[in-house]
């Protein structure tokens, strides 16, 4: 639940310092029609990591808002955790995600992410693909995701949907009293590069399916592979279902679907799914768990953090099992202080921040081009592969 207050004037200089962001860049090159927005919400842990995305919006303005929201939502990812990273995220301004990027507009983003000396480690995100991935890393060392012949870990989608089903099992677990998702009605709001992989992984545990998109033909092609139900897009955040799980775009959940829910648990990989706190609030009234986005969806750069140090799929995999128990740590807290599993969550993460990213006097750190990282061993860091 990260929300970009409004301030008079909407100028951007102010919603950067209301945000508490480090450094925000704004790249343009019209000979290839680049427009972007690169924003570092904090680096006190280390580099921040997060992905690119190519998406429609109506404005700069817009750009900025959800750069701002999805950098600092990274920052709480990361924390949440246990990785010594930051956060950090782009947004290109890019009409149809589906359409490929050319390699010159991906040049031209990379070496503005390569001006950043490694404070910002690119990733892949909505609309972007392991060859966005691949064009950029072919200008600029600091970017991750990229093809494993290029010993990078490829599309992160796999183990982000892994990471969401781990976390499910903890808030059933908290619900209803069994971590199991066989027998379990899942409604999965969007069939994209995670919706698609959690619908299979469900499929395998033996839950019940229930699948929907934008685009109802993604859908279909989920639901021949998966044997998911499809229910209209329209329809998915009101269906009758034991879990949610919101894998598509952010600001869905909101104070007026509240009534609406007909669900248990609330557990995606869609970033920013609350739309304000006053959302949260009247979803845990009606006695729903909503377990944060930022806790659930941090599979994704689990795998990526393993390239640094040689990536390892099982490793990856063995290191994101981890939020099951991060995510009842959350509730239990939560449950425990009488407060949302999201104020839970804020709390622990704002903690771990405060106490280890901060210097001798108590200063949030800033990571800097030439400084070491945590697996650096004391070296300053010029690559992220060896």
């Amino acid at each position: 639940m990260i929300r970009v207050p409004t301030v008079r004037g909407n100028t951007a200089t102010r919603l950067i310092a209301a945000g508490g962001h480090e450094q925000v860049l704004f790249v343009g090159d019209g000979d290839v029609g680049l427009r972007a927005i690169i924003a570092i919400h904090s680096t006190a842990l280390g580099p921040s990591l997060g992905g690119v995305r190519f998406w429609h919006y109506d404005d700069d303005e817009a750009a900025l808002r959800d750069a701002l929201r999805l950098s600092e939502a990274m920052t709480l990812k990361a924390a949440m955790a246990g990785l010594h990273q930051g956060g950090g995220k782009a947004v290109v301004l890019w009409d149809d995600a589906d359409r490929p990027r050319p390699p010159e507009l991906l040049h031209a983003l990379g070496r503005a992410i390569d001006g950043l000396g490694g404070r910002y480690l690119a990733a892949e995100d909505v609309g972007a693909t392991t060859a966005d991935m691949d064009g950029l890393a072919e200008v600029t060392p600091w970017v991750t995701g990229v093809s494993e012949s290029l010993g990078g870990s490829g599309d992160p989608s796999p183990v982000t949907a892994f990471g969401v089903l781990c976390s499910m099992r903890a808030a059933l677990h908290a619900r209803l009293g069994k971590s199991t998702v066989r027998g379990r009605r899942v409604m999965v709001q969007g069939a994209g590069h995670v919706g698609s992989h959690l619908a299979r992984l469900l499929a395998e545990e033996g839950a019940e399916v229930l699948v929907a998109d934008r685009d109802p033909a993604r859908a279909e092609r989920v639901a021949a592979v998966t044997g998911a139900t499809v229910v209209a897009a329209d329809d998915s955040l009101t269906a009758f279902c034991d879990v949610l799980a919101p894998c598509a775009l952010g600001g869905v959940l909101t104070e007026e679907v509240a009534p609406q829910l007909r669900c248990h648990v609330v557990v995606g990989a869609a970033n920013n799914q609350l739309a304000d706190r006053a959302a949260d609030v009247a979803i845990a009234r009606r006695g729903i768990l909503v377990v944060p986005d930022f806790v659930a969806g941090a599979g994704g750069i689990v795998n990526i953090a393993q390239e640094f140090t040689g990536y390892d799929r099982d490793r990856a995999y063995a290191e994101t099992a981890r939020i099951e128990d991060t995510t009842a740590r959350v509730l239990e807290w939560a449950r425990h202080d009488g407060v949302t599993p999201t104020d839970a969550a804020l709390a622990m993460a704002r903690r771990r921040i405060e106490e280890e990213g901060a210097d001798e006097d108590g200063v949030a750190r800033r990571w800097r081009p030439g400084d070491p990282a945590a697996w650096t061993n004391g070296r300053p860091l010029t690559r992220l592969r060896g």
